[in-house]
């Protein structure tokens, strides 16, 4: 079985997913994993050109990809070939996982048992599904909702209306008033005139001494975690993406915007009403200007301002000179 405590999956057979395809018909699926964390019983999936590197690497039993990209996975792993790799994704995930693609209510919730949670101080109202771990001397404000599975460390402040749901926090970390964290993303598959909702099993890590403001949400991911490191600290209504990665110590400001699955790196500093666009990679020690757009990857130790951010020098090379027109 697969590590996954948010979700329940369905034992599948491979063969059974695909009986048109040539497969092992003795795989047992334990999990739906990306190419660089895949073990031999997981199902995985490459899509894009972009991670060539990954693919030949992977340990993945089993993975579904197109004709033109089946000759960069190694001899071992069972090849899936599809039209649309991340439609058959979706359809395998439902199947495997038939609770991940709708965040159903949890009807677990109850008022806290103080005996049980005798270090942790609660405000007025709150309510704690099954099986939540909270860690010692831990405060939670009134009107917050912790669903099933939850963990929190030590030492935490949660603000009140706050809802945590598929999320695992560290210690010493705190979450402002109105925060949503680890609801299902923004994903769906246009085919047609139909939009496919992506279901989302992967779940939102917190990691130690982190402070969320108020009002922001962080979407549990869709197939690998929502991250966000230690000592990182994030203002005033910012929204993260799902899959999206946050190295450690890092500074964003109010009102900025992650899509989904771009990795930040350690000591990145983002001022107010950036925008970040998914699948980037964003360097150690980069600091992005207040407005940004950031549409390609950013090396390490970069200053970039503008729409689309360019580096800082020429930001202002720009600027001047439409000011002395």
């Amino acid at each position: 079985m697969s590590t996954n405590i948010f979700f329940k999956e369905k034992n599948i057979k491979l063969f059974d997913l695909f009986p048109k395809q040539k497969l092992s018909k003795n795989f047992i699926i334990k999990g739906v994993k990306s190419l660089d964390i895949a073990k031999s019983n997981d199902l995985s999936f490459f899509d894009s050109i972009k991670y060539k590197s990954k693919a030949k690497n992977t340990k993945t039993g089993a993975c579904l990809t197109t004709k033109h990209l089946e000759n960069f996975l190694p001899k071992h792993t069972q090849k899936i070939i599809v039209n649309n790799v991340l439609f058959e994704l979706a359809g395998a995930i439902k199947k495997i996982f038939p609770d991940a693609d709708i965040d159903y209510p949890d009807f677990t919730l109850k008022k806290p048992n103080l005996k049980k949670y005798n270090s942790v101080k609660f405000g007025n109202n709150v309510l704690i599904g099954k099986n939540v771990k909270l860690g010692k001397n831990t405060k939670i404000g009134s009107n917050t909702i912790i669903e099933q599975n939850v963990i929190i460390g030590k030492n935490c402040v949660i603000g009140s209306n706050v809802i945590i749901k598929n999320t695992i926090i560290g210690d010493r970390v705190v979450l402002q008033d109105n925060c949503k964290i680890g609801q299902k993303g923004f994903g769906f598959i246009p085919i047609k005139n139909k939009n496919i909702k992506f279901p989302h099993i992967g779940k939102v890590n917190i990691n130690n001494d982190v402070e969320i403001a108020s009002g922001c949400t962080i979407d549990r991911g869709s197939v690998d975690d929502t991250c966000i490191g230690n000592n990182t600290y994030i203002d005033n209504q910012v929204h993260i993406a799902h899959n999206v990665k946050i190295g450690s110590n890092c500074m964003i400001a109010g009102q900025v915007g992650f899509a989904g699955s771009s990795t930040i790196g350690n000591n990145v500093s983002i001022g107010g009403q950036a925008g970040i666009s998914g699948h980037l990679n964003i360097g150690n020690n980069v600091k992005i200007g207040g407005g940004s757009g950031v549409v390609k990857d950013v090396e390490d130790n970069q200053v970039i301002m503008g729409y689309p951010a360019k580096p800082l020098r020429d930001f202002l090379k720009k600027n001047d000179w439409k000011r002395n027109r």
